[in-house]
């Protein structure tokens, strides 16, 4: 889930956003399963902890209903949705330790001042010289070559020495930096978010914090059987803004916006969004993600020494330099970026799993978030140019690993999930919202903008 509207970070350039309330917008998910999170079973299978407590317990001032709905107040009714509606944070996304942020600049304009005085010493050079000098390159050609293999090579080595396996889902990933670095930055970030919303922090007392502390909780306990998961302390902030934002700290500092409680059309949405954040933190994408940025950047500055050192002009070395950011964005960063998301989204989903959230409402929400965009009239960019997988595509993406975690989930003995699917009940109600558009529309209606429908959800 992207920053809030007045901090947006996210890999490359920032995404520009905007939000807006979607007049009318009701929830299009009722998802009567049995009751999730009540009377779950022991179990001491291979994927699950033995044991966990049940959501809804304990809970007075904000009631969880048998079927794992959040009450009226929490539901999708005018729901404020941003545009560009991602999941992880700006730092979450792609930290970088702090030193880094310093010596970075400085290092690009010592590749700039060196380019450029390779250029002016070449341009000062009479033709006699200039032309001794390529002979003499052509005479050593292979010597050239040789020096230039070797550093490859070098670079080479060193990419594959610092690779390591990425837990729980054993792919492997560059780590450059050391972790000790990441957990100083990760406190320097808690510090900053702590400053900015300490006005605005809600109690432990507060509905809101406890259904958020409790799903992070059940989470936690349901999958503490993994390292990495158990080693954190999961500590909770529930801050009062309206914007739909949620992101978990690599120290495992969780942060949820009301903004998201009041999107969210059940608790098995919330768990699951909860789980992708907590998979980023257990997966060590901050690390992964810095160390690729880091390498790719050192590599970038050998081609921006050369691009201002062989245009002629400073101009032509400026848009030269714009052009090679931009193909290391699109190319290397924003995939990377998108990859990540999606092994996010597959570990989380396996969490929400374990702890028998039903996880078909995964899908769902991103099929409500596209609905949202659609109604309001927003323009579909491709996703290459976005850090995330779109909406659309993240819900494919889920619906092919929902069967997998539903075989994980029935393997930790969880209460088998009654009723029909939610997929199938936010399909029935799409059909019911286009049949309900067409009955309503006049003949001025082709006169009016198609692409903003004015449509109104049924309650279910």
């Amino acid at each position: 889930l992207s920053g809030n509207t007045r901090n947006c970070f996210l890999t490359g350039s920032p995404d520009s956003y905007r939000n807006f309330i979607g007049k009318g917008l009701r929830c299009l998910l009722n998802v009567p399963n049995t009751e999730v999170y009540k009377n779950a079973h022991h179990s001491s299978g291979r994927f699950c902890f033995q044991s966990f407590r049940p959501l809804g317990e304990k809970i007075t001032s904000l009631q969880i209903s048998s079927v794992g709905r959040l009450p009226h107040h929490f539901s999708a009714w005018n729901i404020q949705l941003i545009r560009s509606f991602h999941t992880s944070p700006s730092f979450q996304a792609a930290p970088v330790p702090l030193f880094w942020i310093i010596v970075k600049p400085a290092q690009k304009l010592f590749a700039i001042i060196l380019g450029r005085s390779i250029r002016n010493w070449w341009k000062a050079l009479p033709p006699n010289k200039q032309e001794l000098f390529k002979e003499s390159a052509r005479k050593n050609k292979w010597k050239i070559l040789l020096g230039v293999s070797s550093l490859g090579v070098l670079f080479v080595v060193f990419y594959f020495t610092h690779l390591e396996e990425t837990p729980i889902t054993g792919r492997t990933r560059l780590l450059v930096f050391g972790k000790g670095h990441f957990r100083e930055l990760s406190q320097m970030e808690y510090d900053m978010w702590m400053e900015e919303f300490k006005s605005k922090m809600l109690p432990e007392t507060d509905a809101h914090y406890q259904v958020v502390e409790r799903v992070v909780r059940h989470l936690s306990e349901s999958n503490k059987d993994i390292p990495q998961v158990s080693a954190l302390k999961w500590v909770i902030h529930v801050v009062d803004e309206p914007g739909v934002n949620a992101f978990v700290l690599p120290n495992g500092q969780v942060f949820v916006f009301t903004g998201l409680l009041n999107a969210v059309s059940d608790i098995h949405q919330l768990s699951f969004i909860l789980g992708h954040e907590i998979a980023h933190a257990v997966l060590e994408h901050a690390v992964k993600k810095a160390s690729l940025v880091h390498f790719l950047d050192f590599l970038s500055l050998i081609f921006l020494t050369m691009i201002w050192a062989i245009c002629p002009r400073d101009s032509l070395a400026v848009v030269g330099q714009w052009i090679q950011s931009k193909l290391q964005e699109f190319m290397f960063d924003r995939p990377y970026s998108r990859t990540l998301e999606a092994e996010a989204d597959k570990v989380g989903l396996q969490f929400a799993a374990k702890a028998c959230v039903d996880v078909r409402a995964s899908s769902v929400f991103w099929q409500q978030m596209e609905l949202a965009e659609t109604i309001q009239g927003q323009p579909k960019l491709p996703e290459w140019l976005s850090t995330h997988p779109s909406h659309e595509n993240r819900a494919e993406h889920l619906d092919r690993l929902i069967p997998e975690a539903l075989k994980i989930r029935e393997s930790c003995n969880c209460p088998s999930l009654s009723g029909p699917d939610p997929r199938l009940i936010f399909k029935l109600n799409m059909q019911h919202l286009l049949e309900s558009s067409k009955d309503q529309e006049t003949p001025n209606s082709t006169k009016r903008d198609l692409s903003k429908p004015k449509l109104d959800f049924p309650h279910t």
